[in-house]
């Protein structure tokens, strides 16, 4: 049977979500949780890779088990007793055997969060940058970037992808609240450190130190060493990850848990 996982986590402490040599991931963790609570391996697959330092309000993994499991509450709040106080898992429900975290998934939406104000309660969940940006050229850059579907200079060079096109559904800076201003992005998929760049290049049209043009040159020129510099991981989240209405369904009728 397969399983879905909705989960949340705070990524400050994390080599990313991918299980790697070098550092503890958020997948290694959760793959320990799920293998000491049920005595048998569990290996997990996400919608998605995060970066290390990079958070998720909502990410979701899949697993297969050869027997149904006991999806009650007591359950769930088990396994999150054994996960870290930084990954909460939110309900765990069965789905169509051949729906997958990954390649099932029709959409991404990411935010990043930038602060003014240092904040005691704000450390390594947003990026603090004191400078006024301007929000209305920002915004208007988003404007440029809509119209266009290949993103090869915002991907890290080592990127290990067929193509760079990516079909953007919105992408706009808000204020959040007084002190806090959140760029919004949603697409089909992202590119390996693409919002980060994108972020990083905006930060230098809101300070007037890169002009519209110069931006939709950047784009247009398919080529990362014309980009400006990735923002830092800390104010990058992702948010939400859509899937077809099938597997939506699925989570409309398994329990949740919040603790």
């Amino acid at each position: 049977m397969r399983y879905f996982i909705e989960l949340s986590y705070r990524g400050t402490a994390y080599h990313g979500w991918q299980t790697q040599a070098n550092g503890i991931s958020v997948q290694s963790t959760l793959e320990a949780a799920l293998t000491q609570r049920l005595g048998t391996p569990i290996y997990v697959m996400g919608s998605g890779r995060t970066d290390a330092g990079v958070h998720a309000q909502q990410q979701f993994a899949h697993f297969d088990v050869p027997e149904p499991l006991p999806l009650t509450e007591t359950f769930l709040y088990s396994l999150n007793c054994i996960l870290p106080e930084d990954i909460a898992i939110h309900r765990i429900v069965a789905v169509p055997e051949k729906a997958h975290a990954r390649f099932s998934a029709i959409s991404r939406y990411y935010q990043y969060h930038i602060t003014r104000h240092k904040s005691a309660f704000h450390s390594g969940l947003t990026l603090h940058f004191r400078p006024l940006l301007q929000i209305e050229k920002m915004n208007a850059a988003c404007q440029i970037l809509l119209q266009h579907t290949d993103f090869q200079s915002f991907a890290k060079a080592r990127a290990d992808v067929t193509n760079f096109h990516c079909r953007l559904d919105f992408a706009y800076w808000s204020y959040t609240n007084d002190d806090c201003l959140t760029f919004h992005i949603k697409a089909n998929r992202f590119l390996w450190g693409m919002v980060r760049t994108i972020v990083g290049t905006m930060i230098d049209i809101g300070q007037d130190r890169l002009s519209l043009d110069r931006f939709e040159q950047i784009i247009l020129a398919r080529d990362r060493n014309v980009a400006g510099r990735a923002a830092p991981a800390n104010g990058l989240y992702l948010v939400e990850v859509g899937y077809p209405a099938d597997i939506r369904q699925a989570f409309g009728k398994g329990p949740g848990a919040k603790g």
